[in-house]
């Protein structure tokens, strides 16, 4: 069971798999993603026990130094949010859509774990900056009390930050629109 995960956003794509190379021979973690992002940044996503992810990401924050955008340590991670980041969520029913857009694409893993822990929502995606200018968004799915409540929830954890740039909540999207999201 993975119990952590460790996120790393990097405004250089040499030195982001350089990091990755050394978090992973540096902690027992589990490499989940290590790709190139637009507009040429890297990300690194790794899970695993506790101890190992912190240290990995430490890591990888040393070795990435100034090009380090952004890195988040989340222990106890929902088992929700892998699913939703490689995209392969299966709702049974789609009542209403929560739409989270965020400043970064690793604050966008942030943002579905947040939003599962504090309302009864399903994570639908966590689309990590593929075609977004660097930044991320979450798309839950509830009932629209439950939407709207993790919607807020995220909004409050966030607020200092400014990790969040919009979010929205539609209740009874159409049939057509749920479609093109699936």
């Amino acid at each position: 069971m993975k119990k952590a995960i460790g996120l790393l956003e990097f405004k250089s794509i040499a030195k982001g798999m350089e990091a990755t190379d050394e978090m992973l021979k540096a902690a027992d973690v589990e490499l989940i993603l290590a790709t190139p992002i637009c507009p040429g940044k890297y990300i690194s996503i790794v899970t695993g026990n506790v101890g190992a992810v912190k240290n990995a990401v430490e890591v990888g924050k040393s070795v990435g130094d100034i090009f380090t955008v952004d890195e988040y340590f989340i222990p106890n991670v929902s088992e929700k949010v892998f699913p939703a980041i490689t995209a392969t969520s299966n709702p049974e029913k789609i009542a209403s859509l929560g739409i989270i857009e965020t400043i970064s694409a690793v604050t966008s893993i942030l943002v579905g774990d947040i939003a599962v822990k504090t309302s009864n929502v399903e994570l639908l995606e966590i689309r990590i900056a593929r075609g977004l200018g660097g930044k991320g968004f979450t798309i839950i799915t509830g009932e629209v009390s439950a939407v709207q409540s993790a919607v807020k929830a995220c909004e409050n954890n966030l607020k200092e930050t400014g990790g969040i740039v919009s979010s929205v909540v539609i209740a009874s999207p159409a049939k057509d629109f749920i479609a093109k999201l699936l």
